[in-house]
């Protein structure tokens, strides 16, 4: 070499690394910087993503304010309105259409030839779909924490501790990054777009209202709605809103952060498994051809 040095095998192969560390982390920028871009450009798309929780906010929760107080129960030290009990919920609920949203679009990708080009790309392809659920989940949690700004500044009353700040951002994080995967996973099984209304049916609205975002666990079981609760208590969208609800308070969440972490890396793994070149990349190659 120029400068009397030996380039033995072991800098090559830390060089290679380097470079495939470097190529890596180069295609996880350029994607989430592309649907961030795209959501920028639509810009009726963050209108309507908070339209729908701020008509609970103002319409419903204000019309029932008297009629579903909340009791003194964790994580609260005193009685609440219904209003902020919800808001937790409402910031679950845009996480959870951004999500399912998500997948409408890998849906339309795989019907233009997008997603092929996207699959065929020389990186591995769990670390393709990791960077576009990481797209998701950046775009989920802004809009989250939009909707939570508006919320306060309509009166909503979030006793939120400064320290617990982080801890509330990282629920919403852990959340997106499930609800993505869960995107990404039904996207493996959705071949057109026009299946799509049907299924988000049977996914959304069982997930949504089968959780504690619009009511705690206890008034369904004090009600009598025994396969409501047991239903409510194995949703794992009931853990991402009772850990973002507990953050907020500064409370400790107790075992919903494994259950939304463990349900996460489930859905993904399952997504990765669903995209697996060798059953024809999701359903690509099988109505394409191979």
């Amino acid at each position: 070499m120029p400068d009397g040095t030996l380039k033995t095998p072991r800098d090559d192969s830390r060089q290679r690394a380097r470079g495939a560390i470097g190529h890596a982390l180069q295609a996880l920028r350029a994607i989430v910087m592309r649907e961030l871009r795209k959501f920028l450009q639509q810009t009726g798309r963050l209108v309507s993503a908070l339209v729908r929780p701020l008509l609970w906010l103002a319409v419903f929760a204000a019309g029932f304010r008297n009629v579903f107080g909340v009791s003194i129960v964790e994580p609260y030290d005193t009685y609440v309105a219904y209003d902020v009990y919800i808001v937790p919920g409402l910031a679950g609920m845009v996480l959870l259409f951004n999500g399912m949203q998500s997948s409408l679009a890998l849906v339309y990708d795989r019907e233009m030839g997008l997603m092929r080009l996207l699959l065929t790309a020389p990186l591995p392809r769990p670390w393709i779909l990791f960077s576009k659920l990481c797209a998701t989940a950046l775009l989920s949690v802004l809009q989250a924490l939009v909707f939570v700004a508006v919320a306060a500044l309509i009166g909503t009353e979030l006793p939120l501790p400064s320290w617990a700040a982080l801890h509330a951002l990282l629920a919403l994080v852990a959340g997106a990054f499930m609800l993505g995967a869960l995107g990404l996973l039904l996207s493996v099984y959705i071949k057109q777009l026009e299946n799509f209304a049907g299924t988000m049916n049977f996914v959304i609205f069982p997930m949504y209202f089968l959780s504690t975002a619009l009511y705690p666990l206890w008034k369904l079981q004090e009600s009598g709605a025994g396969w409501v609760y047991q239903l409510a208590r194995f949703n794992p969208f009931t853990y991402t809103i009772e850990w973002v609800r507990f953050a907020l308070y500064g409370k400790d969440p107790g075992w919903a952060p494994c259950a939304v972490l463990g349900c996460g890396a489930l859905f993904f793994g399952l997504a990765c498994w669903g995209y697996d070149p060798q059953r024809g990349f999701g359903g690509l190659t099988r109505r394409g051809g191979a």
